[in-house]
């Protein structure tokens, strides 16, 4: 079938099944314009709460689904690419929060919500790039295991000076791989364009910067301003969003490598074959490790909220 035969088929099996689609920010164009809500991992997964529907196909990560399964465990979730993961949510095993825990009974477990339901299980508190400063630093503890990403702990503790803060040594690998020297350059040849960049990215990058927020941050920065020219140091699916939602501004990738192989597996035909039951995974989770990182995920809404 043709794209836009596969987009029409989409659409029908959306009202005959009671399906919506989510899709991540980062997810190929073709991918955003099937979805009924693009977004965030989080925002997605609070929303995902409030939808009256009987199946969610999430366009993302393994760890996004299972995040939605988490917080709406009476709806069926479904990935459509069943290898589509996270490297850094693999950098970290529960039984190292088990371990550490052992040792440091006087810390407190923060973990990214780029973690597996079995991380998130075993943590106190989960946190997202744009709520992390905000509740760590409302946290009573003084002693903070943050996991898993360090670029991400870097920028937190630059943030907080009052909590001894020590971070797993994951990294998300796309934002990882951007360079000073590129921010450098690209403020050079286009003066005018403000850079904005991701906490994920490491911290030489951040200081050259001309904002650093979460990928709805920079969204909601890139909209306010009045440049018209603007540097986006994030995974490059956020441009369509970008594009779409300001046409007289020009958005520029601040590096190539700014590129998520994972985001990119999913396709129009795999939304379509997981929609069918012929392609993708169903979400299940043992219910025990599901409460229990529910307790992590409500603790974070509570705080967030406050």
């Amino acid at each position: 079938m043709s794209d836009i035969c596969i987009k029409d088929e989409i659409n029908r099996l959306k009202k005959e099944n009671n399906i919506k689609i989510l899709a991540h920010n980062y997810q190929n164009y073709e991918v955003q314009q099937v979805a009924d809500y693009i977004g965030d991992s989080f925002y997605l997964s609070k929303l995902a709460t409030e939808l009256d529907c009987e199946t969610i196909v999430l366009c993302g990560v393994d760890f996004m689904a299972e995040t939605v399964k988490i917080l709406s465990p009476d709806k069926k979730v479904i990935l459509p690419v069943q290898e589509a993961t996270c490297p850094m949510a693999n950098m970290i095993k529960p039984e190292d929060i088990v371990d550490f825990k052992k040792e440091h009974k006087d810390f407190k477990v923060v973990a990214h919500v780029n973690t597996s339901a079995e991380v998130k299980a075993v943590s106190d508190i989960c946190v997202t790039s744009s709520t992390a400063v905000n509740i760590i630093n409302s946290l009573q503890e003084e002693n903070i295991l943050f996991v898993p990403d360090i670029n991400l702990g870097n920028y937190i503790s630059k943030n907080i000076t009052n909590k001894n803060i020590i971070s797993w040594n994951g990294y998300c690998n796309v934002h990882d791989r951007v360079k000073k020297e590129e921010v450098i350059q690209m403020k050079n040849k286009f003066p005018n364009a403000p850079v904005l960049s991701h906490p994920e990215c490491r911290e030489e990058v951040l200081a050259v910067s001309d904002f650093v927020g979460s990928t709805s941050e920079i969204i909601d920065y890139a909209n306010k301003i009045d440049a018209k020219e603007i540097t986006i140091g994030t995974e490059t699916g956020v441009l369509h969003v970008l594009r779409k939602l300001n046409p007289d501004k020009k958005f520029r990738l601040l590096s190539n490598s700014l590129i998520c192989i994972n985001m990119k597996k999913t396709t129009l035909e795999d939304v379509y074959n997981a929609m069918i039951g012929k392609g993708g995974k169903e979400i299940e989770l043992e219910e025990n490790v599901r409460v229990k990182a529910l307790e992590s995920l409500e603790e974070m809404i509570r705080l967030a909220n406050k």
